[in-house]
């Protein structure tokens, strides 16, 4: 079976984040003053097959743990749809 497995990567929230400073500086130079913080990440979504959706949420850990996040400098988290 074919699941379709969404990642979330953030950067870890103790770290400075400069793109999302960046975007904060934009939004502010646009007007936009009610945002008052900004984490910018990656939405990374992969069709994995396998038997059950707990085999391919392991897949898809693997594939974070190994090249999709920086765990030194980021969290992920991984949702079956």
């Amino acid at each position: 079976m074919t699941y379709s497995v969404q990642i979330t990567v953030m950067p870890l929230k103790d770290l400075l984040d400069p793109q999302g400073k960046a975007v904060l500086g934009g939004l502010e130079s646009l007007g936009i003053h009610a945002v008052k913080d900004v984490r910018v990440g990656k939405h990374i979504t992969l069709q994995i097959e396998a038997d059950s959706a707990e085999a391919a949420k392991a897949t898809a850990d693997t594939a974070a743990k190994q090249l999709l996040a920086n765990q030194v400098m980021e969290s992920y988290d991984i949702s079956i749809l």
